[in-house]
């Protein structure tokens, strides 16, 4: 992770609080589902290991029409139905969601 952005306030961690403290500086906070909701942007965090000690893989963010987007590895971005359609051997299961209001 040292090749990349990542914020001054959270700790530069593979762990599932480390990317929730992130998000957080970019005013998303943990929130039920991925439901979309008017006015609001949702991310789905996704993550593989053990329950409790998941380690953070991937994110997908909402679209205003519900669909989400993705950028897997260095292919191009991909819109997939639900949130659930990335779960899988490579990126995991979704961890938890997060939401702030749209921008």
């Amino acid at each position: 992770m040292g090749q990349y952005y990542w914020p001054d306030d959270a700790p530069r961690t593979l762990t599932t609080d480390a990317f929730l403290r992130a998000y957080s500086t970019l005013g998303f906070r943990l929130c039920f589902d991925g439901n979309l909701e008017d006015g609001i942007e949702k991310v789905a965090i996704y993550g593989k290991g053990p329950a409790g000690a998941e380690q953070p893989t991937h994110a997908a963010l909402q679209l205003r029409d519900g669909r989400w987007t993705s950028k897997l590895g260095n292919c191009e971005d991909v819109t997939h139905s639900t949130a659930d359609d990335v779960n899988g051997p490579c990126y995991g299961q979704v961890l938890c969601f997060l939401a702030r209001e749209r921008r």
